[in-house]
């Protein structure tokens, strides 16, 4: 237990102290005199004590001693620290805007409805989670900063449009760099580096898993010809070493559709197998959906890390609860024995 204010609750202790010590000197001196004039004192040799008050009538005035000594506690701003679970850390929502996420197959399209789930995800969580949001194509951008402006990740979720290839790979290493807040690669050998760990960060990656990194290889890709895109598997590797969790968000449907990118017209399905062993390596979860109100609800339910902290719990009302309790115990036993308060 601390105290906002020490200093009260000594000066308050010393009062109770010292109505103790006026209560027992009181007491010695009536019981001399009494003694003196030859007059047994209440509950003494020749008296049946009353039962119910005993000590001469004296547990009144301890009572409302107790409770002068209660209320100096109360005055002294009394908390206890107690553990407290909430949703904390930060959360990156990578979002795909891929050619491939203009297909309809999803009513309105796949990315107005993975914004629609975006924002409600956005909108559900308290203020202590940090929001970023991360965009990609071939290689990640990132859209916003993590921070507890809710607004405005929102506001960046809003203003993505579809265009361009995909990288799951680059996408999770640019939500890492965002938690971390450092350039994120992988090595020419596909080794996952050392980023420290984050157990408190989370990684929400909305996509139709259509993956142009480079396959399985553990190095550079081949997608676009530049040879230098992570794969899922090898970013995911540095998500699991780092203890963040990525949750995938399948937007799409298996049966798919075509679409037009760049003047061709292509076909393109949700691939869940992509996504789901992304998720299944770092601890994360898959979210399966095929359409828009389906990906709200899935969005709005993604469960993020609880940590523990203590916070203060103020006791101040307890104790003058209880002080108040005691005075007038105490007012109620002087007044019955003796007629008078005090």
């Amino acid at each position: 237990m601390t105290f906002a204010d020490p200093l009260l609750l000594a000066v308050g202790l010393v009062v109770a102290a010292a109505l103790a010590w006026a209560t027992v000197a009181a007491t010695r001196r009536r019981a001399a005199a009494l003694a003196a004039a030859g007059v047994a004192p209440a509950g003494g040799p020749g008296r049946r004590r009353r039962r119910g008050w005993p000590h001469g009538g004296l547990l009144g005035a301890w009572l409302s001693i107790a409770g002068v000594g209660v209320l100096a506690v109360a005055v002294a701003g009394p908390a206890a620290s107690v553990p407290v679970s909430h949703a904390s850390g930060t959360v990156i929502l990578a979002m795909d805007v891929s050619g491939s996420m203009a297909a309809t197959d999803v009513t309105p399209d796949r990315l107005s409805a993975a914004k629609q789930a975006a924002v409600s995800f956005i909108n559900a969580q308290p203020a202590s989670v940090d929001i970023g949001v991360v965009a990609f194509q071939r290689g990640g951008l990132e859209a916003a900063a993590p921070t507890a402006d809710h607004a405005t990740a929102a506001a960046a979720v809003r203003r993505l449009a579809a265009g361009g290839g995909t990288s799951l790979g680059d996408a999770i290493l640019a939500a890492l760099s965002a938690i971390t807040h450092n350039t994120v690669s992988v090595g020419p050998d596909g080794s996952a580096p050392s980023i420290g760990y984050w157990p408190s960060a989370t990684i929400v990656l909305f996509s139709d898993g259509q993956d142009e990194s480079g396959g399985t290889g553990t190095g550079g890709g081949t997608g676009g010809g530049a040879g230098t895109d992570a794969t899922a598997a090898a970013a995911a590797a540095v998500a699991e070493k780092a203890g963040v969790h990525v949750d995938t968000v399948g937007v799409g449907t298996v049966a798919g559709t075509t679409v037009d990118v760049d003047g061709y017209r292509l076909f393109t399905a949700l691939d869940p197998a992509t996504l789901q062993s992304i998720s299944q390596a770092t601890g994360g979860t898959y979210h399966p959906a095929s359409d828009a109100s389906e990906l709200d609800g899935i969005a709005s339910s993604i469960d993020l890390r609880l940590t523990v902290t203590n916070e203060p719990l103020p006791l101040a009302g307890a104790f003058i609860a209880l002080a108040l309790v005691l005075l007038a115990a105490g007012a109620m036993l002087t007044v019955r024995r003796t007629g008078r308060v005090i």
